[in-house]
Protein backbone atom coordinates (compact mmCIF):
# COMPACT_ATOMS: atom_id res chain seq x y z
CA UNK A 1 0.00 0.00 0.00
CA UNK A 2 1.37 3.45 -0.86
CA UNK A 3 2.55 5.53 2.10
CA UNK A 4 -0.46 7.87 2.26
CA UNK A 5 -2.84 4.92 1.93
CA UNK A 6 -4.44 6.23 -1.25
CA UNK A 7 -4.13 4.17 -4.41
CA UNK A 8 -4.69 5.06 -8.04
CA UNK A 9 -6.39 2.42 -10.15
CA UNK A 10 -6.90 2.58 -13.90
CA UNK A 11 -9.74 0.57 -15.39
CA UNK A 12 -9.87 -0.24 -19.10
CA UNK A 13 -12.81 -1.36 -21.26
CA UNK A 14 -11.18 -2.50 -24.53
CA UNK A 15 -12.75 -1.58 -27.86
CA UNK A 16 -11.37 -0.83 -31.30
CA UNK A 17 -13.64 2.15 -32.02
CA UNK A 18 -13.62 3.39 -28.43
CA UNK A 19 -11.56 2.10 -25.51
CA UNK A 20 -12.98 3.27 -22.20
CA UNK A 21 -10.60 4.54 -19.53
CA UNK A 22 -11.49 5.23 -15.90
CA UNK A 23 -9.18 6.36 -13.11
CA UNK A 24 -10.09 6.06 -9.44
CA UNK A 25 -8.01 7.49 -6.60
CA UNK A 26 -9.10 6.21 -3.22
CA UNK A 27 -8.76 3.83 -0.31
CA UNK A 28 -10.81 0.74 0.56
CA UNK A 29 -14.39 1.53 -0.44
CA UNK A 30 -13.83 5.31 -0.47
CA UNK A 31 -13.35 7.17 -3.74
CA UNK A 32 -11.51 10.47 -3.31
CA UNK A 33 -11.26 11.44 -6.97
CA UNK A 34 -12.11 9.99 -10.35
CA UNK A 35 -11.75 10.81 -14.04
CA UNK A 36 -12.82 9.08 -17.22
CA UNK A 37 -12.80 9.25 -20.98
CA UNK A 38 -12.25 7.24 -24.13
CA UNK A 39 -9.55 6.60 -26.67
CA UNK A 40 -11.27 6.79 -30.05
CA UNK A 41 -9.96 5.52 -33.36
CA UNK A 42 -11.30 6.44 -36.82
CA UNK A 43 -13.08 3.59 -38.62
CA UNK A 44 -11.48 4.52 -41.96
CA UNK A 45 -7.95 3.84 -40.68
CA UNK A 46 -6.30 0.42 -41.07
CA UNK A 47 -6.51 -1.79 -37.99
CA UNK A 48 -2.74 -1.66 -37.25
CA UNK A 49 -2.92 2.16 -37.14
CA UNK A 50 -5.90 2.03 -34.80
CA UNK A 51 -4.15 -0.44 -32.48
CA UNK A 52 -1.04 1.74 -32.47
CA UNK A 53 -3.13 4.80 -31.54
CA UNK A 54 -4.69 2.94 -28.59
CA UNK A 55 -1.26 1.79 -27.45
CA UNK A 56 0.36 5.24 -27.74
CA UNK A 57 -2.51 7.08 -26.02
CA UNK A 58 -2.61 4.55 -23.21
CA UNK A 59 1.17 4.67 -22.75
CA UNK A 60 1.03 8.47 -22.52
CA UNK A 61 -1.75 8.24 -19.94
CA UNK A 62 0.07 5.60 -17.88
CA UNK A 63 3.23 7.71 -17.85
CA UNK A 64 1.29 10.79 -16.77
CA UNK A 65 -0.95 9.15 -14.15
CA UNK A 66 1.41 6.46 -12.75
CA UNK A 67 -1.35 4.19 -11.40
CA UNK A 68 -0.67 1.46 -8.86
CA UNK A 69 -2.82 -1.15 -10.64
CA UNK A 70 -4.47 -1.63 -14.03
CA UNK A 71 -7.72 -3.59 -14.28
CA UNK A 72 -8.77 -4.66 -17.78
CA UNK A 73 -12.11 -6.11 -18.79
CA UNK A 74 -11.35 -9.64 -19.95
CA UNK A 75 -11.92 -10.23 -23.66
CA UNK A 76 -14.90 -12.35 -24.60
CA UNK A 77 -16.40 -13.60 -27.82
CA UNK A 78 -19.98 -14.16 -28.88
CA UNK A 79 -20.56 -17.24 -31.00
CA UNK A 80 -22.56 -15.17 -33.49
CA UNK A 81 -19.72 -12.66 -33.95
CA UNK A 82 -16.40 -14.54 -33.81
CA UNK A 83 -14.52 -11.84 -35.77
CA UNK A 84 -15.45 -9.24 -33.14
CA UNK A 85 -13.91 -11.46 -30.47
CA UNK A 86 -10.67 -11.69 -32.43
CA UNK A 87 -10.54 -7.91 -32.82
CA UNK A 88 -11.26 -7.42 -29.13
CA UNK A 89 -8.41 -9.82 -28.35
CA UNK A 90 -6.01 -7.72 -30.43
CA UNK A 91 -7.07 -4.54 -28.62
CA UNK A 92 -6.70 -6.27 -25.26
CA UNK A 93 -3.23 -7.43 -26.30
CA UNK A 94 -1.94 -3.90 -26.91
CA UNK A 95 -3.50 -2.77 -23.61
CA UNK A 96 -1.80 -5.58 -21.70
CA UNK A 97 1.48 -4.76 -23.43
CA UNK A 98 1.20 -1.10 -22.40
CA UNK A 99 0.67 -2.13 -18.78
CA UNK A 100 3.60 -4.54 -18.89
CA UNK A 101 5.92 -1.97 -20.46
CA UNK A 102 5.04 0.48 -17.66
CA UNK A 103 5.75 -2.13 -14.97
CA UNK A 104 2.19 -2.29 -13.70
CA UNK A 105 0.42 -5.15 -12.06
CA UNK A 106 -2.37 -5.91 -14.54
CA UNK A 107 -5.47 -7.86 -13.60
CA UNK A 108 -8.06 -9.05 -16.10
CA UNK A 109 -11.61 -9.27 -14.77
CA UNK A 110 -14.54 -11.00 -16.45
CA UNK A 111 -17.64 -8.86 -17.01
CA UNK A 112 -19.76 -11.21 -14.88
CA UNK A 113 -17.32 -10.91 -11.99
CA UNK A 114 -17.37 -7.10 -12.18
CA UNK A 115 -21.17 -7.11 -12.29
CA UNK A 116 -21.29 -9.41 -9.26
CA UNK A 117 -18.90 -7.20 -7.28
CA UNK A 118 -20.67 -3.94 -8.13
CA UNK A 119 -24.34 -4.98 -8.28
CA UNK A 120 -24.45 -8.29 -6.41
CA UNK A 121 -25.70 -9.96 -9.61
CA UNK A 122 -23.33 -11.42 -12.21
CA UNK A 123 -26.12 -11.24 -14.79
CA UNK A 124 -27.01 -7.59 -14.16
CA UNK A 125 -28.07 -5.52 -17.15
CA UNK A 126 -25.74 -2.86 -18.53
CA UNK A 127 -28.00 -0.11 -17.13
CA UNK A 128 -27.78 -1.66 -13.63
CA UNK A 129 -24.00 -1.74 -13.88
CA UNK A 130 -23.84 1.92 -14.89
CA UNK A 131 -26.22 2.79 -12.04
CA UNK A 132 -24.04 0.96 -9.52
CA UNK A 133 -20.94 2.79 -10.77
CA UNK A 134 -22.78 6.11 -10.61
CA UNK A 135 -23.96 5.38 -7.06
CA UNK A 136 -20.45 4.46 -5.90
CA UNK A 137 -19.18 7.75 -7.34
CA UNK A 138 -22.10 9.79 -5.96
CA UNK A 139 -23.06 11.00 -9.44
CA UNK A 140 -26.64 11.82 -10.37
CA UNK A 141 -26.14 12.17 -14.12
CA UNK A 142 -25.48 9.11 -16.29
CA UNK A 143 -21.81 8.46 -17.08
CA UNK A 144 -21.29 8.61 -20.82
CA UNK A 145 -20.06 7.13 -23.03
CA UNK A 146 -20.86 3.58 -21.91
CA UNK A 147 -17.26 2.46 -22.44
CA UNK A 148 -16.08 5.02 -19.88
CA UNK A 149 -18.71 3.87 -17.36
CA UNK A 150 -17.57 0.27 -17.84
CA UNK A 151 -13.93 1.31 -17.37
CA UNK A 152 -14.82 3.11 -14.14
CA UNK A 153 -16.52 -0.10 -13.03
CA UNK A 154 -13.28 -2.01 -13.63
CA UNK A 155 -11.36 0.63 -11.66
CA UNK A 156 -13.83 0.35 -8.77
CA UNK A 157 -13.40 -3.42 -8.67
CA UNK A 158 -9.63 -2.81 -8.54
CA UNK A 159 -10.05 -0.34 -5.68
CA UNK A 160 -12.27 -2.70 -3.69
CA UNK A 161 -9.92 -5.66 -4.19
CA UNK A 162 -6.60 -3.83 -4.18
CA UNK A 163 -5.43 -5.12 -0.81
CA UNK A 164 -6.36 -8.69 -1.68
CA UNK A 165 -4.73 -8.68 -5.11
CA UNK A 166 -1.60 -6.75 -4.23
CA UNK A 167 -0.87 -8.35 -0.87
CA UNK A 168 -1.20 -11.92 -2.18
CA UNK A 169 0.56 -11.41 -5.49
CA UNK A 170 3.28 -8.98 -4.45
CA UNK A 171 4.79 -7.34 -7.48
CA UNK A 172 3.57 -10.06 -9.84
CA UNK A 173 1.76 -9.27 -13.03
CA UNK A 174 -0.80 -10.97 -15.15
CA UNK A 175 -4.23 -12.42 -14.84
CA UNK A 176 -6.05 -11.94 -11.58
CA UNK A 177 -7.88 -14.54 -9.56
CA UNK A 178 -10.35 -16.64 -11.54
Amino acid sequence: MPAEGLVKIIGIDPGLAATGVGIIHGRGMQVHHFAYGTIRTPAHQPQPDRLARIYRCLCDLLAEEAPHLMVVEDAFSLERYPKSGLTLGKVTGVILLAGQIHGLQVVQVAVREAKAVLTGNGNAAKVQMEGAVRQALHQSAPIRPDHAADALGMALVGLYRYGQWCSTSGAGRGRGPE
